[in-house]
């Protein structure tokens, strides 16, 4: 076993696999960018070496200063995790000249699977079946639509190079077209340093499942079982489970050993995934990540491998410690990935600080942030991954679903509330489930403009009020501090006008407060409701909150002007803005658009004195490895351009202003 490894990557599978490390006694070094110096695979690693700024391509993906940091750091190898250089040969490759071992596949294999266009001739050497489409990638638009036009829409668009949802889409008709490859060309070459393209049919209603392979480069290759990534945003999975459910066994045999077959042919070392897309009692090859998955910890749950482990065994030369048959699959495992994005916006990705976040202790929980994490725009939006394990699926699905409602996570919207709604959908309950399920029942899945949420804003504003100077609390209406105003009290007990103002989505919702009473209660009014509430504290950060009698445990933080509530209902995230403030508020001029969140512009379409109408693409934003369109909300004339090219913006900066135009 090696003495000591350098860990090649960040966030939660830089933790990961470092604690793997410290079991077996390997010592670890890691590395980091300027924007991640504090950050917590950091602190977890101990050891670790700046390589550069911000972007990825000036840190995580420079070849020679990850290699500088292992020699520095006196490792004998390299683990590239997943992302980032985890698939690129030419890396395992200079790894390899630096006298390092590549905790991986050989370069050779790399290059053969880990393009999709090459790997897809492999699997048809193999006579394992392939999806109709392209066996060579493309760079050059007129060629890829000339494909398209060939194989007929519907069609996937393809990044050769790399996976994770990056650099693909999903064409359904002619129109758009070239503007969908060229944003697919330019994803793929964000993320993986490659602009190459492959065209896929699109199967309709496929499911995707794949299958863990371990090899001991010598042609001995066995499966550690299947796994279920159907539920899907963005070609991005969000929930996985092992085994897939509702296959039967004939069909799980005959893709467990296309994929073994396929390993074998290629005398495959290291650990990698087999994908397929399963149509029926048909399937057929997709790729093979020829790295550790995101997904991993629910085939580690149910088969007892520590995957990763076995990475580093496989690497140091000692081969696979087992045979097939002593590969078991007991009880089953649901993964949820927590990221930072609103579900309601598109799955906007957020960038931000995380005020205050706790993990259940329920659940196997995989994260790379803490208290005072900072969420970049350069890299992935995953926060967190839960898993959960039982004997049975429907029990793995409650125990996860009940995590994730106990997990608190402030200050960044967080798609936690929609990953819990997407495990009560009855399609997943029964695994009636296939890839596009999401972007079809998405309005099942997320309400959008939701209702104030009275009993909320009522225990926000009691906390509020408790941050104020005790005057304020036991006479709120006499606080000069709170209101800027002397009032006299109203015939109700309340104050007569609001004190407070609470907003969430853009909704203002006005409070006015009574006296608080000797057992700690007040009366409070949200808007035209008025309710009786008390907070006691019980543990750092966490109350129960007494509303109209009931009692409930709820989580509360309070940053600057927002507060965020955790109770039943999910997480809450107001703005609370004192009356004086709210009313000497301007509106913002109609027609500015703004940053949705901090980026890159990568392209501005317009000039100063264009005419554009409602939709029209202004520029086009960079952030967590996507392209976010920003759009003319009128029709109009631009006024005024405030960003360039390749220029980095902060999150609701002004892009442009777009001026109506004047009806004659």
């Amino acid at each position: 076993m090696f003495k000591k490894i350098l860990i090649a990557n960040r966030g939660e599978i830089a933790c990961r696999i470092a604690r793997t490390c410290h079991k077996l006694g390997v010592e670890v070094a890691g590395v980091h960018s300027s924007v991640d110096a504090g950050s917590l695979h950091v602190k977890t690693i101990g050891e670790s070496y700046l390589i550069g700024s911000g972007a990825a391509s000036d840190s995580y993906l420079k070849i020679d200063a990850v290699i500088a940091a292992a020699k520095a750091a006196g490792a004998e190898a390299i683990h590239p995790g997943f992302g980032f250089l985890a698939e690129n040969a030419s890396f395992a490759r200079a790894v390899e000249a630096a006298g390092l071992v590549f905790i991986g596949p050989t370069p050779e294999v790399i290059e053969r699977l880990g393009d999709k266009a090459s790997a897809k001739r492999e699997a048809g050497a193999a006579n394992v079946p392939t999806v109709p489409g392209s066996q060579t990638l493309s760079e050059d638009v007129s060629t890829i639509v000339t494909t398209v036009t060939e194989l007929g829409f519907p069609v996937m668009l393809k990044a050769a190079a790399g996976g994770g949802g990056k650099g693909m889409r999903a064409v359904a008709k002619p129109d758009g077209l070239e503007d969908e490859i060229e944003a697919a060309m330019r994803e793929a070459k964000n993320s993986f340093g490659s602009a190459g393209l492959i065209v896929e049919k699109l199967i309709p209603r496929g499911r995707h499942i794949e299958v863990q392979i371990a090899g001991d480069g010598n042609g001995n290759v066995i499966h550690l079982f299947e796994r279920e990534c159907s539920l899907q945003r963005r070609h991005q999975k969000l929930i996985e489970e092992a085994p897939a459910a509702n296959l039967s066994r004939e069909l799980r045999q005959r893709i467990t050993s296309d994929a073994t077959r396929l390993g074998a042919r290629l005398r495959y070392r290291g650990v990698g995934t087999v994908e397929f897309i399963v149509s029926g009692n048909e399937y057929y090859f997709l790729e093979v990540n020829p790295r550790l998955q995101v997904e991993h910890p629910v085939t580690e749950l149910v088969t007892g491998v520590d995957i990763v482990e076995l990475m580093l065994r496989i690497a140091a030369g000692e081969g696979l410690s087992f045979e097939q048959q002593d590969i078991t699959c007991v009880g089953h495992a649901v993964e949820a990935r927590v990221c930072a994005e609103d579900p309601a916006d598109n799955f906007m990705p957020c960038t931000g600080d995380i005020a205050y976040v706790c993990f259940p202790k329920s659940v196997r929980v995989e994260t790379g942030i803490e208290c005072g994490s900072s969420v970049s725009p350069y890299y992935d939006s995953m926060l967190a991954k839960l898993i959960s394990s039982a004997a049975t699926r429907e029990e793995a699905l409650d125990q996860l679903s009940y995590a994730l409602r106990q997990t608190s996570i402030f200050g960044i919207t967080t798609n936690q509330d929609f990953l819990v709604k997407l495990l009560e959908l009855p399609e997943t309950r029964n695994a009636n489930f296939y890839t596009r399920l999401i972007d079809e029942n998405i309005g099942r899945l997320e309400e959008k403009g939701k209702a104030t949420n009275v009993e909320a804003s009522a225990i926000g504003a009691y906390f509020w009020l408790m941050q104020q100077r005790p005057a304020a609390v036991n006479n709120p209406w006499k606080a000069r501090e709170t209101t800027a105003w002397q009032m006299a009290r109203g015939d109700d007990g309340l104050s007569p006008i609001p004190i407070l103002h609470l907003e969430a989505d853009g909704v203002s919702t006005e409070i006015r407060f009574a006296p608080r009473q000797a057992d700690g209660s007040m009366m409070i009014s949200v808007n035209d409701e008025t309710l009786t509430v008390s907070l006691n504290p019980s543990d750092v950060g966490k109350f129960v909150a007494i509303v109209g009698g009931r009692y409930e445990d709820v989580s509360i933080h309070q940053q600057g002007d927002r507060l965020f509530i955790h109770d039943r209902e999910g997480i809450h995230s107001l703005k609370a803005i004192s009356y004086l403030s709210y009313i000497s508020a301007k509106p913002e001029a109609s027609g500015e658009l703004r940053a949705p969140m901090m980026g890159m512009i990568r392209m501005v379409n317009v000039q100063v004195g264009e005419t554009v109408k409602i939709g029209d693409v202004i520029a086009i934003l960079e952030s967590m490895k996507m392209e976010l369109r920003i759009s003319s909300p009128i029709d109009g004339v631009v006024k005024s351009i405030s960003c360039r090219a390749n220029e980095t913006v902060e999150r609701n900066a002004v892009v442009a202003i777009v001026e109506a135009e004047e009806i004659a």
